[in-house]
């Protein structure tokens, strides 16, 4: 009898507050007889994975990859071949700077079946716990949402023209690293470097931090203030909104001389 081949879940576990899961998520979760997450999967939210539930970790950081992504996908393959019912848990949203559409290409190519459960972006999630609309009449006619990480020994190839819209908001996923250049390439291509910019470190966890700052001085802050990842930017005027909107924990401005 041939073995039962269940669909791998490639399921977006949102930025970070277990509270944010989508109904169908913490279901999989609970049901499911292996878990592969990574790095940006909460404690909080792993602890939701029942007792006797195999865990696999495939987490990885910038220029620090605990497991290839070319062997996350075939890990994902074997252990649906194996006839157990795996769920990929992913930060974010899956198809959101995830890398799913990867997972799900090699899995279509292994004849595997899949499906995609979205989850809270961190561009959503973070900024609604800061108190910053992605838009906002009279502020913000669109949005942007982009990477600030290239792939390792590429430069990071942007519109930059594009993206230095004043009537746009910009949401940069992993920029810490490249915050000087994005900072430098923005201003080249016209924004002004007095325009509000933030950084939410911990997004939509209890220790969220926002720190409110100029564009020009984003990277000083970054620096001077040690902030480390997951850390998300966001540029643009409707960042001057979270001391009035943020609710979580109160946004907090970029003071650098103070802590000289």
């Amino acid at each position: 009898m041939s073995q039962t081949i269940h669909p791998v879940y490639l399921v977006g576990a949102g930025p970070g507050d277990p509270d944010l899961l989508t109904v169908k998520a913490l279901r999989l979760i609970q049901d499911a007889d292996v878990v592969v997450y990574d790095r940006l999967v909460s404690e909080a939210i792993l602890d939701l994975i029942p007792a006797g539930t195999t865990r696999i970790f495939v987490g990885k950081a910038s220029r620090n990859h605990h497991m290839p992504q070319e062997q996350i996908n075939e890990t994902l393959a074997t252990i649906a071949d194996s006839g157990r019912k795996v769920v990929r848990l992913k930060g974010g949203d899956p198809f959101v700077f995830g890398r799913g559409s990867e997972e799900a290409m090699h899995l279509t190519q292994r004849g595997i079946p899949f499906q995609i459960v979205p989850g809270i972006t961190a561009a959503s999630g973070c900024t609604a716990y800061a108190g910053i609309p992605l838009t906002h009449r009279g502020m913000a006619k669109s949005v942007r949402f982009v990477t600030g990480h290239a792939q390792s020994g590429e430069a990071l190839d942007l519109n930059w023209d594009s993206l230095a819209d004043p009537d746009t908001t910009l949401v940069i996923y992993m920029g810490l690293t490249n915050v000087a250049m994005i900072r430098d390439e923005l201003t080249a291509a016209g924004l002004s470097p007095a325009t509000p910019a933030c950084a939410i470190q911990n997004g939509t966890l209890a220790d969220q931090r926002t720190v409110i700052t100029t564009l020009g001085d984003l990277p000083d802050c970054v620096e001077g203030l040690n902030l480390k990842a997951p850390t998300l930017i966001v540029v643009g005027e409707v960042v001057g909104l979270a001391g009035e909107l943020g609710w979580l924990n109160p946004a907090q401005p970029c003071e650098l001389e103070a802590q000289a």
